[in-house]
């Protein structure tokens, strides 16, 4: 049997993510189980904003389904295939629209969480105008014979550019975002680091007035709270123009929506939310694609959900042919994550021992009798009616994989069996009532 195959470097991180409860951000396609429908309906999407549409995708499950997962999985896939990728979760702090200016504390984490295939990390943006301008550049080179310190080069370069910047002025807010792009070429070109970090302070929503936007770039707008997603509209467009497929934006923890107190507050963002929606579904928006992670009741609870509204309700409620016929549909604007069955958790687990041991560096013990004695374990320790979700065992697997790797001389049956094995217990949460109790999260 051929040995696993994984980095030591994302091996390690994987560990370290999965020990502490946390989705990955690296490595997730190593233990992708069971959403093999999810994701082909999502990189189907990716083939159509590479196309030009707009997509919007909601991805539902309660706490511990893998929305998360699947966010980081589709994230991972996008950039492989040539996007610009953006995520964010929302918070107290971060959401759509708000009186303190949360939507634009949402876009600027979209900013500095831009990412591409060679900068998965976030930080992209300046790599992504410098990188079109080298490639202009080496285009003029191609294309003319001349070089860079050569008398018209510089002016060659600029009109390619202004080329692309056409494209993009005719839509709302467009001349400005073009004037923008073309006060950090000239900054580029000059070699004036006052006017490119200028130009992408901008960029990065981060001038608070108009008069400061004016004295240093000549623009006598700056991106707010109402504007914001203008400018991602704006952005996705751009990074089409030269040559990426498109902008995916990922918006995870859409709770933080549903628990806003205030009722004018909470359908103001759901109000902005649905403009987005209406935006994608509809074409308005171009090469851009937004999936947003929640919870059930984030869309169903009829009282403070998506679901009070008709609106929201009549787009995104089950249609009645799917509960007939007692199927999942995968093609609609929401993803619903049903539980793994019981052969895709251990699956899921045989992936976790093989990572593990490829790590530490050791011949792994546990056999699959061994993984379907754990499972057990967790299903007798939450009750037979609860639904078996990944992050219900994940954290506490690897626990049990660090303990018996570091006290070799441990019983694993005596381990999980043992009064002292603890399941990890999710204390007040978001979305959890207090019958709820026994859930467990990643």
């Amino acid at each position: 049997m051929a040995k696993f195959k994984i980095s030591k470097k994302i091996s390690t991180a994987l560990i370290n993510s999965l020990s502490a409860g946390v989705v990955p951000r690296v490595g997730v396609e190593h233990i992708a189980v069971g959403r093999e429908k999810e994701l082909k309906s999502l990189l189907q999407n990716l083939e159509d904003i590479g196309e030009g549409v707009a997509a919007f995708r909601f991805i539902i499950g309660n706490y511990g389904s893998g929305k998360s997962f699947l966010l980081q999985l589709i994230r991972s896939r996008a950039m492989e295939q040539g996007f610009v990728v953006a995520d964010a979760d929302l918070s107290s702090e971060r959401r759509l629209a708000g009186s303190n200016n949360e939507g634009l504390a949402t876009y600027r984490e979209l900013m500095s969480r831009l990412a591409t295939k060679t900068r998965p990390d976030g930080g992209a943006l300046v790599a992504v105008l410098e990188g079109w301008i080298n490639k202009i550049q080496q285009e003029v080179v191609t294309e003319t014979g001349m070089y860079p310190n050569d008398n018209g080069f510089d002016d060659k370069v600029e009109s390619k550019i202004r080329e692309v910047v056409q494209y993009i002025e005719d839509l709302v807010h467009g001349f400005d975002f073009g004037s923008i792009i073309i006060a950090y070429w000239r900054g580029y070109r000059l070699d004036n680091d006052e006017l490119k970090n200028a130009a992408m302070r901008w960029l990065r929503g981060e001038f608070t007035t108009k008069i400061e936007a004016k004295a240093a770039l000549g623009v006598r707008v700056i991106i707010d709270d109402e504007s914001w997603y203008d400018y991602i509209k704006l952005l996705a467009k751009f990074v089409a123009e030269i040559g990426y497929k498109g902008l995916l934006i990922l918006v995870d923890e859409a709770v933080n929506l549903y628990q806003i107190s205030t009722t004018v507050t909470r359908e103001k963002n759901y109000n902005r939310l649905l403009a987005m929606f209406n935006d994608t579904m509809q074409c308005k928006a171009e090469h851009l694609g937004i999936v947003v992670g929640g919870t059930t009741k984030f869309l169903e609870d009829p009282n403070r959900g998506l679901f009070a509204d008709q609106a929201w309700r009549r787009r995104t409620k089950e249609s009645r042919f799917v509960a007939q016929a007692g199927v999942q549909e995968y093609l609609g604007p929401v993803i619903r994550l049903n539980p793994l069955t019981e052969e895709e958790i251990i699956t899921l687990l045989q992936r976790l021992t093989e990572i593990h041991a490829v790590n530490f560096g050791y011949e792994k013990t546990l056999t699959n009798s061994n993984l379907q004695e754990f499972v057990k374990e967790i299903v007798n320790r939450l009750g037979a009616e609860a639904l078996l979700t990944p992050g219900e065992i994940v954290r506490d697997f690897m626990s049990v994989l660090n303990i018996l790797y570091q006290n070799p001389k441990i019983v694993f049956t005596e381990l999980i069996h043992g009064s002292k094995f603890r399941l990890t217990v999710v204390g007040k949460d978001a979305d959890i009532d207090e019958d709820d109790a026994a859930q467990f999260s990643l």
